[in-house]
């Protein structure tokens, strides 16, 4: 039911993490979310998320991990990317195809460059090889709401940034709800901007040898799209596909997305 659907926790180098699973394919494809897994990990959502992405289901068995538990100031993307390389051997996977949101694709280009045997292909969605002005901007503005202990803000700039047309009210009033439930602080939020902020991969990007299939969307608010076409020039022989009129929330918005994403996956089984 639900998918075989499972909430879980796990041990590993002397730290936890928490992660949800679901699916019954015989591939593995690990999905790895952005910056809000700073304020709400993967626990306990393994039902409700299971059933927004059913469309995988089918052909593979679906993790979706959160950062550790316990992060440092300083914590990188990289270290985030050896985090997973960890949790996989833990957990017997071998190798992966990688689906990376935002700064989740950011750890998914570590992951590539630097356990490249793990990585079977890749799926980089609104992410970028390094920051940008656009992205500087945004994530300085949720650093200085955080520091002021402006959830509400940090939210609605969130909703003005990543949504467009009609959707954009349903965003607003969503993000509004959601402030609701203030974090008791923003250390692991602040930890997780702060390391987009120090992300660099765009010298490395040639080290990825795996299939990747870059999307972004040209009107994105929170790190731009000519990110997506970057790191798309970086990856050799990578696909792109940019939507047109919608910003960083195109993978909730655009209704065509998942299936999109399902079809290159399939190819590379």
């Amino acid at each position: 039911m639900f998918y075989n659907a499972k909430n879980e926790n796990i041990r590993f180098n002397g730290h936890d993490c928490d992660f949800i699973s679901f699916g019954s394919g015989d591939d593995v494809l690990i999905m790895l979310p952005g910056v809000g897994d700073g304020f709400k990990t993967a626990k306990g959502v393994a039902v409700p998320f299971s059933i927004m992405y059913r469309c995988f289901a089918k052909d593979f068995r679906v993790y979706v991990f959160s950062r550790r538990n316990r992060m440092f100031k300083g914590f990188t993307t990289k270290d985030m990317a050896d985090d997973i390389a960890s949790i996989m051997e833990k957990l017997g996977i071998e190798k992966a195809h990688v689906f990376g949101v935002s700064q989740g694709g950011m750890i998914a280009q570590q992951m590539a460059i630097r356990h490249p045997e793990k990585v079977k292909s890749l799926v980089l969605a609104v992410t970028a090889p390094r920051a940008n002005d656009i992205m500087k901007d945004s994530l300085n503005t949720w650093l200085e709401m955080a520091d002021r202990g402006d959830y509400k803000g940090i939210m609605l700039d969130t909703a003005e940034r990543s949504y467009t047309g009609a959707y954009l009210e349903r965003g607003r009033k969503l993000n509004n709800v959601i402030a609701l439930a203030r974090p008791k602080d923003y250390t692991r939020f602040r930890i997780l901007c702060e390391s987009c902020l120090e992300h660099d991969a765009h010298g490395e990007l040639g080290k990825i040898s795996c299939p990747a299939f870059i999307i972004g969307a040209d009107s994105d608010k929170v790190l731009g799209g000519e990110a997506s076409k970057e790191l798309a020039a970086g990856i050799p022989d990578a696909e792109l596909y940019m939507y047109e009129g919608y910003s960083h929330g195109v993978y909730e918005q655009a209704k065509d997305f998942n299936g999109r994403v399902l079809k290159y996956l399939i190819r590379q089984k």
